[in-house]
């Protein structure tokens, strides 16, 4: 059974880093785009970065170009998400989504995917 399990979630100062992992259990896990999405309460489910299958290409939100920084292993079979100079409005349930041989483009338009992991919070104080 395919999972995505992320962590690396918690509560920071505004200005201060965090590390998201989503560890997957995908058998042919070089062959999947991966994705990172966010959802603040009230609010619609949005996207944050893709990097594709291969690691060679990768695509933002406006909202976080400059600052978060998506990568892989596929030796790891791990997808990261380094945030830094967070902001409050940063603040949200992150979740990762698996989408195979997806563009990076495209996940960031799609409402379903693959495989999607259950989330973890960040919460950014001001």
């Amino acid at each position: 059974q395919v999972q995505l399990v992320e962590s690396g979630g918690g509560l920071v100062q505004a200005g201060g880093s965090l590390r998201l992992s989503c560890a997957a259990s995908i058998s042919s896990f070089s062959s999947y785009s991966m994705g990172w999405f966010r959802q603040a309460p009230g609010k619609e489910r949005e996207f944050v970065a893709a990097i594709n299958w291969s690691g060679t290409s990768s695509y933002y939100a406006d909202s976080v170009t400059g600052r978060f920084t998506i990568s892989r292993s596929n030796a790891k079979n791990i997808v990261y998400l380094q945030m830094n100079s967070l902001k409050p409005e940063d603040t949200a349930v992150y979740s990762c989504a698996a989408d195979r041989f997806a563009s990076v483009r495209t996940m960031g338009v799609q409402t379903s995917h693959d495989y999607r992991g259950q989330g973890t919070q960040v919460t950014v104080s001001s």
